[in-house]
């Protein structure tokens, strides 16, 4: 199961990436045909589209980086992401105008797929799967009852936590005398493992001595 999701998640991470390259690629001709038209040196036509569609890269990386760390997105990048998905879109959609709307249409595209490829790579990263959530839970620690009974004995009377904890199973087998371990647990709000251990070590004195 695991190499199959780890498959799973190479090919999507690997189409995701195809599609925003050619999104991107196809966008940058766009832009920069598009400021050549308008006057713009031929340094600053290719510029231009590096711009644009790097501060859509960068914006979606760091909300992208925020999500997997568990943080809220910050807003200057989700600002810039909506400013500079605006700008390509309509860069893109005015490239293709002079040939109508399904020329509009045709050359937006590409800023939609870029936009879109990103926004898919930022969710999936958000998305955590139940048995992800459940292996990073921390296991409970069966002593803990005996942690805060031993900090209460030290308050009380600076009693160790191996003394108290076998102090209340010897008044509970004093009371009843043939409980079983599991009653032993409920009553003492202990593991069963760990009043078993603390029996064994009991018979094991009582041997001694």
């Amino acid at each position: 199961m695991t190499a199959d999701r780890d498959a799973y998640r190479t090919l999507t991470t690997l189409a995701v990436l195809l599609v925003a390259a050619i999104a991107a690629a196809i966008s940058f001709v766009h832009i920069e045909s598009l400021a050549v038209r308008y006057g713009q040196p031929r340094l600053a036509a290719w510029l231009l589209p590096v711009s644009i569609d790097g501060t859509v890269a960068v914006s979606s990386l760091t909300m992208l980086r925020s999500a997997r760390l568990g943080l809220t997105a910050p807003w200057l990048a989700r600002t810039m992401l909506l400013l500079a998905v605006a700008a390509t879109l309509a860069c893109n959609v005015a490239y293709g105008l002079p040939h109508g709307v399904p020329g509009a249409l045709l050359s937006g595209w590409p800023a939609v797929a870029f936009v879109g490829s990103a926004e898919v790579a930022i969710s999936m990263s958000r998305k955590r799967s139940p048995k992800a959530a459940t292996a990073r839970t921390p296991a409970p620690d069966s002593d803990r009852p005996v942690k805060r009974t031993a900090k209460t004995a030290k308050r009380s009377g600076g009693r160790t936590p191996a003394a108290d904890t076998q102090a209340a199973i010897k008044s509970a087998l004093a009371g009843q005398p043939g409980i079983t371990t599991g009653q032993l647990a409920a009553m003492t709000g202990l593991s069963d493992r760990t009043v078993r251990r603390h029996l064994a070590q009991m018979n094991g004195a009582a041997t001694t001595t």
